[in-house]
């Protein structure tokens, strides 16, 4: 019995721990095209080109994920996670 407690409890550590790496990795693809499309800026103009580059995928971001959410109404379990994924891939 002891076994069982002690697993339910890893795994629910498991679970609070993937969420943020999610939202880790999603930061770090921002990070890499906002990158890629700074170029050879330097300096203040760099960071102020990154902090609005930034700013402005995590928005795009967050419209994909709002629009496919609108999209999924109706959608439960295994059908709406494979929707939202799929959705969220076509808005890329």
């Amino acid at each position: 019995m002891k076994r069982w407690v002690a697993m339910a409890v890893l795994a629910g550590f498991a679970a609070v721990a993937a969420t943020p790496a999610l939202a880790e990795n999603a930061q770090q693809e921002r990070m890499k095209a906002c990158n890629a499309k700074a170029g050879d800026k330097k300096g203040d103009d760099r960071k102020a080109f990154m902090k609005t580059c930034l700013s402005d995928a995590k928005k795009a971001d967050d419209n994909k994920m709002a629009a496919c959410n609108t999209a999924s109404k109706g959608k439960t379990g295994d059908d709406r996670k494979k929707f939202m994924s799929d959705c969220m891939k076509k808005a890329a």
